[in-house]
């Protein structure tokens, strides 16, 4: 009898497990620490999440692989491709890509020593006139009157490549801020720390000035992929308990530490 009760519990598992839908998500394999490739392997915050999702959606066997950025939204441009992150919401840049629920804020921040941030200064870029502020070499953030100031000369942009090397100035009091994404210096700082190029002090968040929101990018066109929009559905629901559960600022946290 127990003989005949496994075979039918094999049977069953056999049976579930081919009925599970294959789906693969690609991810951005140079975004730290959002979204990129270790040792082969996808990892990041994104990631993370996405692993998170994923196993609380058991119609669906969902493996994430890693991209170029740029060959993933060629792709998927193309209809090849099912899903893709972490893109922002570019509706008309990229009609390709629907977007539904997103993931995170990513937050565009300043980190300043902290003799800077000692002085209150909440209006940007105003209140930092004067000073020096660091950037990775290529980008453009900041908005339209920062880059006013800078070229008036009230504003020293000094620029460099790589969020390292940035950190590195601002510690050793070379520049008095840098710019960029606040979870992307968070996760920095911790790897100087690690490191021993970092205190661990001396340097703080002085101001978020804007944010975007990052997603997982869904092919326009399902013609190829039968099971969008029931998988849509069910990951909108996932991700949007978990989000409210407190289960994903764990997941950033946890990450970050």
């Amino acid at each position: 009898m127990n003989k005949v009760i496994l075979l039918s519990g094999l049977i069953f598992f056999s049976s579930y497990i081919s009925a599970q839908t294959e789906v693969t998500l690609y991810g951005d394999e140079d975004y730290p620490p959002y979204s990129y490739k270790e040792n082969g392997k996808m990892t990041g915050i994104y990631t993370m999440i996405l692993q998170s999702v994923a196993k609380k959606m058991p119609d669906y066997n969902i493996s994430i692989q890693h991209t170029p950025w740029k060959r993933g939204l060629a792709e998927i441009k193309k209809g090849k491709m099912f899903a893709l992150y972490p893109p922002y919401n570019r509706p008309t840049e990229r009609p390709y890509m629907e977007y539904e629920t997103a993931i995170l804020d990513e937050e565009l921040s300043l980190f300043c020593s902290d003799k800077i941030t000692q002085e209150k200064r909440a209006k940007w870029p105003d209140d930092y006139y004067g000073l020096s502020i660091g950037n990775n070499a290529g980008f453009s953030p900041g908005g339209d009157a920062f880059l006013s100031a800078v070229k008036a000369g009230k504003i020293t942009l000094k620029e460099v490549k790589g969020t390292s090397k940035n950190l590195l100035k601002l510690i050793s009091g070379r520049i008095d801020c840098y710019l960029n994404d606040g979870l992307s210096i968070e996760w920095e700082l911790k790897q100087l720390q690690k490191s021993g190029k970092y205190s661990g002090s001396g340097v703080s968040k002085a101001l978020v000035i804007s944010a975007e929101q990052g997603y997982l990018g869904f092919v326009t066109d399902g013609s190829k992929f039968a099971f969008k929009d029931d998988f849509k559905k069910q990951y909108n629901t996932v991700l949007g308990q978990m989000k409210d559960s407190g289960e994903i600022k764990k997941i950033v946290d946890d990450f970050l530490k």
